[in-house]
């Protein structure tokens, strides 16, 4: 079959069947085929790979992954989509479609039902603006996947994978890190997208860990003192924690510092990973 991701192989399937692009789905199809390839060699998708899409299209990107894995399936919420991916995918029989919000699914389910309950590759450009719940839905419910590769803003990328201390670090920074390796696979250009999206994007994959980066008594506790650490930046962590929704005890929660070798004026953006979890992991003897 041809290539979907073409400009000219895209603009005659959206003219066939009437499609309307949604402003409000954030829909932009991928129209490089050198982008799709880079897409899939990032995934590192065999003949034995079962992967997960989300946010097919109209089967762009899903073309070339079902040309590799051993069996795709792809999550759209668009419903006008169903029918186009229907036509575009119906030589693939390693390939199904699902109609859902993947928000709103129970992924332990799919992957034991859909993909015969096997290591999963999750593959996807996603609407910007759902990127980070659809990210955090797989890694806080510890959905049994090897990797996650999406499609995203490059400013949101370049946050997930920022360090301690630089000015892109932050809760979403230390939450992904948490449970991933990050890494960039590469950035792309509005240009190869129909329509063209105002941002660069940038594909990046997220390695799931067999086990979260550090220990932590309470997993709870630990991502409520990064959120309040970073809640006001320019607060003093023994300010941002005593203010923020913990409500620590100022005298409590200098004591915890000293103990952790953690300087009371040091900001959030200025924590580790690791000296994150030191500060929790006292805390939880008090709170």
């Amino acid at each position: 079959m041809d290539k979907i991701a073409s400009p000219s192989k895209t603009k005659e399937i959206v003219s066939k069947y009437g499609f309307h692009f949604s402003k409000s789905l954030g829909q932009n199809f991928l129209i490089d085929n050198n982008i799709i390839d880079k897409i899939i060699n990032g995934a590192r998708i065999t003949e034995n790979s079962y992967v997960l899409e989300i946010g097919p299209g109209i089967g762009s990107l899903t073309q070339g992954l079902a040309e590799v894995a051993k069996k795709v399936v792809a999550v759209e919420i668009d419903q006008k989509l169903i029918p186009i991916l229907s036509e575009t995918l119906k030589d693939y029989n390693n390939t199904e479609i699902i109609n859902k919000d993947v928000l709103k699914l129970d992924l332990h389910s799919l992957i034991n039902e859909k993909l015969d309950d096997k290591e999963t590759i999750v593959v996807g450009n996603l609407p910007y603006y759902i990127t980070t719940p659809i990210i955090m839905k797989f890694l806080e419910e510890k959905v049994p996947v090897k990797a996650i590769i999406i499609m995203i803003q490059k400013e949101v990328a370049e946050r997930m994978k920022a360090k301690a201390g630089t000015k892109d670090y932050g809760a979403l920074s230390v939450a992904v890190q948490y449970y991933c390796n990050v890494e960039t696979v590469l950035n792309v250009p509005p240009s190869v997208f129909i329509p063209q999206p105002k941002v660069e994007s940038s594909v990046i994959r997220l390695e799931v860990l067999t086990k979260p980066r550090v220990a932590v008594e309470r997993e709870e506790l630990f991502f409520q003192v990064v959120k309040d650490s970073f809640g006001k930046r320019r607060k003093t962590l023994l300010n941002a924690l005593s203010s923020g929704k913990l409500q620590i005890n100022k005298e409590l929660l200098k004591e915890t510092l000293a103990t952790c070798g953690i300087d009371e004026k040091r900001r959030g953006e200025t924590l580790s990973i690791e000296e994150f979890a030191q500060l929790s992991n006292e805390l939880s003897k008090i709170l």
